[in-house]
């Protein structure tokens, strides 16, 4: 839901689709993919010059996608590390092409700690009956080393507008701010 086309693109190709969307501490997102990017060999600065040049290195990029579906950028595929957390933003897009009815938001933290409830939930929304409970396991995790605690406290309190944009979206606070 990041890429400033995918609406659109989702819209065109499956007119009636309901979306699902997981979100997730966007701090923790924003490590976590730095440390996939490193991996990966897309990224080569440590976490904190990674995050102070992130604003650069996407200037002007979605205005290039927009303008150019066919670019391809780089630094909006690999370097976007705060900006996939602005959730409120990137839903409100989804709900201009699709409307708020046919998207219901799954807060990761909620989720895998009862999944129950949100896989009844999303059951519900897609109309779908109930034939059993799946086993939910986390596929991914990896042990990291952890952040320091002065740049988590940073990027909470850069995400605290946009924690609270997403609390007015979702009428409910997210798991992380709780």
């Amino acid at each position: 839901m990041f890429h400033p086309l995918a609406p659109e693109r989702i819209h065109c190709d499956l007119p009636g689709v309901r979306l699902i969307v997981m979100v997730r501490d966007p701090v923790d997102r924003a490590y976590s993919a730095h440390a996939h990017q490193v991996g990966f060999g897309y990224e080569t600065e440590p976490f904190e010059r990674a995050l102070e040049l992130e604003d650069s290195r996407l200037k002007g990029e979605a205005e290039r996608i927009a303008a150019d579906p066919g670019y391809e950028s780089f630094s909006f595929d690999h370097h976007t590390y705060r900006a996939r957390g602005y959730y409120a933003d990137q839903l409100d897009h989804l709900a201009a092409v699709f409307g708020r009815d046919r998207i219901h938001v799954i807060d990761s933290g909620d989720f895998f700690a009862d999944p129950g409830p949100g896989y009844d939930q999303v059951l519900e929304f897609l109309g779908l009956p109930r034939l059993g409970q799946p086993v939910f396991r986390p596929t991914n995790a990896r042990p990291r080393s952890p952040m320091p605690e002065t740049v988590r406290s940073a990027l909470e309190e850069h995400f605290r507008p946009y924690d609270e944009r997403l609390t007015a979206w979702l009428g409910r606070e997210a798991s992380w701010r709780r």
